[in-house]
């Protein structure tokens, strides 16, 4: 298992917008999908505590992560699995003791994210099409090591191509809030 700490700034867009970004920054022919396969225990004890358990599948590579919420942006929990055990914990849910929460849990939600990146000043720049449940959504994601500087740059860069900040939902929470209707 490996830790990391995560520090990003994020804000909705809208389409026209991520097209002109991913113009902008010749992304194009960049754009990768990975899934997030969200779960929770059956009363949804994660959600209730703002931790986010999830394998993120990037082609046929499959990763277990824990995010919890800290003072200074999230703290990350990964932790590498095979595709059979990642289909098989994806079809029979897992006990998520072995990534530190002492919980049985079930898959509960899906997202898929088209996303492009690039180096930005001090961090990298995320340009992200997410799609679940019949929803599709647009955002910027910029990933830094330092708060302060991060917000600055942030700020500088949706200033700079005219956007306008709109609070971002956590993807998990977006495709867990959407998975029934």
């Amino acid at each position: 298992m490996y830790i990391n700490k995560e520090i990003e700034f994020k804000t909705f867009i809208n389409e026209e917008q991520y097209k002109s970004l991913i113009k902008e920054f010749g992304l194009d022919n960049n754009i990768f999908a990975q899934t997030n396969h969200y779960f929770d225990t059956d009363d949804l004890k994660l959600l209730n505590e703002q931790t986010v358990l999830r394998i993120r599948q990037k082609g046929s590579n499959y990763k277990l992560t824990k995010k919890t919420r800290a003072l200074v942006g999230a703290d990350e929990a990964h932790i590498l699995i095979s595709k059979e055990k990642a289909e098989d914990m994806l079809k029979n849910g897992f006990n998520a003791d072995q990534i530190g929460l002492p919980y049985d849990v079930k898959k509960i939600a899906e997202l898929t994210t088209y996303r492009a990146s690039a180096p930005y000043k001090d961090g990298t720049i995320f340009f992200d099409k997410s799609e679940y449940y019949g929803h599709v959504d647009y955002e910027i994601e910029y990933e830094v090591d330092n708060v302060a500087e991060g917000k600055k740059i942030f700020q500088d860069f949706l200033e700079a191509h005219n956007i306008q900040y709109k609070e971002s939902i956590r993807k998990s929470k977006r495709a867990y809030d959407n998975r029934c209707k």
